[in-house]
């Protein structure tokens, strides 16, 4: 049985549910996959995004057909599945739980526990790719992204660097990708660098839970990486 059949045996439990919620999703996780650690780790980090962007679709007003495609560049939904997986969007969307409560229980039930987790910001990553999928991200869904990273206990150096893999921040962009401080040495500059191309081996995402989608889009966050370190290479060696 693929994780899709599972997660629509799943959506379609909680969804019967008439108090279903933020909080009746989350720990129906916890205990409908509890003997399984790796599907678990898979189905959260799937609801985390379907649920988040529901949240951050109804705090940007509209939902454009670029954002739908770029939903399902990550999600390779199977036919027979979306009408679960619009279910729990839609679930998401209409539950009068805030996006800061969604963001908390998402963050308990896929996070480390520890500042800058790595499968929250790719949750993050996620959003952002979907946000920016119409050719901008707009003001109330930067806010809202801004306000998810918080709550992730991301923080705001390392925001930054996430940021500015999808919004060009002018000159300081390729410090700013690797997350170190410009005038570091280089030895620290490259070892800062090899850190983040192991951190995204795809050997490392899925084994954080993301599906095999997710793993093409997280490519451009590699060859963002790989690009400002080549920039501040090229610029140290002319210098």
């Amino acid at each position: 049985m693929s994780i899709w059949d599972r997660l629509g045996e799943f959506i379609a439990r909680v969804s019967s549910s008439a108090s279903s919620g933020v909080a009746d999703v989350v720990e129906a996780v916890r205990t409908v996959f509890s003997g399984d650690a790796d599907l678990r780790r898979r189905v959260a980090f799937s609801v985390a995004m379907i649920a988040l962007s529901a949240k951050m679709a109804k705090a940007d007003g509209i939902v454009t057909q670029d954002e739908v495609r770029a939903f399902q560049e990550i999600f390779e939904v199977p036919p027979k599945e979306t009408r679960n997986v619009a279910r729990l969007y839609d679930l998401a969307k209409r539950d009068v739980a805030g996006f800061e409560i969604y963001a908390q229980r998402m963050a308990q039930l896929c996070g480390s526990g520890h500042a800058n987790c790595m499968m929250l910001e790719d949750i993050l990553d996620g959003l952002f790719h979907i946000a920016k999928a119409d050719g901008l991200i707009h003001e109330r869904e930067g806010q809202f992204l801004h306000r998810i990273a918080e709550i992730f206990r991301i923080d705001e150096a390392h925001y930054q660097a996430i940021l500015s893999r999808h919004v060009n921040l002018g000159a300081a962009d390729p410090y700013v990708i690797l997350g170190i401080e410009r005038g570091k040495p280089f030895e620290e500059v490259r070892k800062r660098y090899r850190k983040l191309i192991s951190d995204n081996h795809p050997d490392r995402l899925i084994a954080r839970g993301l599906p095999q989608e997710f793993i093409k889009i997280a490519t451009t966050r590699v060859a963002a990486i790989n690009a400002a370190y080549e920039m501040i290479e090229r610029g140290l060696r002319h210098a």
